[in-house]
């Protein structure tokens, strides 16, 4: 069996793997499959399909199709609060027993191996391949595709944006392992000790994210995406992604099945508070959002009531990510084949499925099946797609050292 950590595959026996970890990010790259898949069908994007064109919209909405549902906007909001956040801090459960068994050298070796090389390779071969389809869709053209993709001044990589992140956290927390040897056992020490108390560890996560998060969003807005090449970061939560790296860092540098993650600790027992705050929270969140769209047939928002829907970001993810812990944490204790095929093929699921989706949204555009219905064909075709692709890569033993 395999278990990928930091969305790297290590091979462990059944015994020393974290299943209910493994499970929840199994989960979230389905997550990723479905939020991608709902954007074409979303009822508050874009009305029309964007122009393949400097502006770039078309990067966030590859295809827009006529038919929409709002339940799509609520699926994707709720995704976009918490589960990219979420995905850095399980990534950051592993990194320090890493790097005390391999040291900085292999360590950052291994790094380059399974997370930058995947993302050239997403980024040169896989995101033309993926956006092939939009400029088919778009209304106008400029030329050839490779015409008008060579003139975008930039290379849109796609969802392989969190790999190049990814890699440079790692390489911030080896430097960090030369300049303060032991600064993962410290921060594990804290979270030990507030793993006992999930409501002060929920404070704590809180206010650091908040801190970080909302001057950032203040400043730069909370949609901005900042780009150089391949390089696409939303740069008012790069510290925030840091804080949820870091914070699971601090989670396994003791060990990923004690402290906050023990199976019947207080976080997994009350995992019904936590799914109520979260709801209470989300809809704290879609009121803001509402409220902000009501004002912009009259100047706008204020300042103060950006301040909020920003707030309602900090609030929700942090809510959602630990109660999705504590599921996982709870009910997640036993294998299961299909479970474990699902984890084990879960990053390369996440580098393919694009393609996947793209190329059957694009397909799906001039017929009239019901939404709900192209909703669920690109969802599941994309996974099983990528799913099998992956298994079948995984059989050579040169790729199977990467995905």
């Amino acid at each position: 069996m395999t278990y990928y950590s930091a969305t790297v595959v290590v091979a462990q026996p059944a015994s020393q793997r974290n299943i209910s970890l493994g499970y929840l990010r199994a989960f979230l790259t389905l997550l990723v499959v479905l939020h991608h898949s709902l954007l074409a069908y979303m009822q508050f994007g874009p009305q029309r399909q964007p122009a393949m064109d400097a502006s770039l919209l078309w990067t966030a909405f590859p295809i827009v199709d006529s038919q929409h549902w709002s339940g799509a906007d609520l699926v994707v909001g709720f995704n976009d609060t918490f589960f990219m956040s979420l995905m850095f801090l399980i990534s950051g459960v592993f990194v320090w027993p890493s790097l005390q068994r391999k040291g900085g050298r292999a360590f950052v070796r291994d790094r380059l191996l399974r997370l930058g090389l995947p993302f050239l390779v997403a980024a040169m071969l896989l995101a033309p391949l993926a956006f092939f389809p939009t400029w088919l869709a778009s209304p106008t053209h400029a030329g050839s595709f490779w015409q008008q993709w060579l003139g975008l001044g930039v290379w849109p990589a796609g969802p392989a944006w969190f790999l190049w992140v990814l890699l440079a956290f790692g390489m911030i927390a080896a430097l960090m392992s030369l300049v303060m040897p032991t600064w993962g056992t410290v921060l594990g020490n804290i979270a030990t000790r507030l793993g006992e108390r999930p409501v002060l560890f929920f404070m704590l996560l809180l206010l650091i994210s908040a801190v970080v998060y909302l001057p950032m969003a203040a400043v730069f807005g909370s949609s901005r995406w900042v780009k150089f090449g391949p390089f696409f970061v939303q740069i008012s939560r790069l510290p925030h992604y840091l804080v949820y790296f870091l914070v699971g860092v601090a989670i396994g540098a003791h060990g990923a099945s004690g402290g906050l993650l023990t199976i019947d600790g207080r976080l997994a027992r009350r995992w019904p508070l936590w799914v109520l705050l979260t709801i209470v929270m989300f809809a704290m969140s879609v009121l803001a959002a509402i409220t902000i769209v009501g004002t912009l047939a009259h100047g706008g928002p204020s300042v103060g009531l950006v301040a909020i829907s920003n707030l309602t970001y900090v609030l929700t993810c942090a809510s959602a990510s630990l109660a999705l812990l504590a599921l996982f944490t709870r009910f997640a204790r036993r294998a299961r084949k299909t479970m474990d095929s699902l984890n084990a093929n879960a990053y390369g699921i996440y580098l393919l499925h694009y393609i996947g989706v793209i190329w059957m949204q694009y397909a799906l555009l001039q017929t009239h099946l019901p939404t709900i219905a192209k909703i669920v064909l690109v969802w599941a075709g994309a996974v099983g797609l990528s799913w099998g692709i992956t298994a079948m890569l995984r059989r050579v033993p040169a790729v199977s050292r990467i995905l």
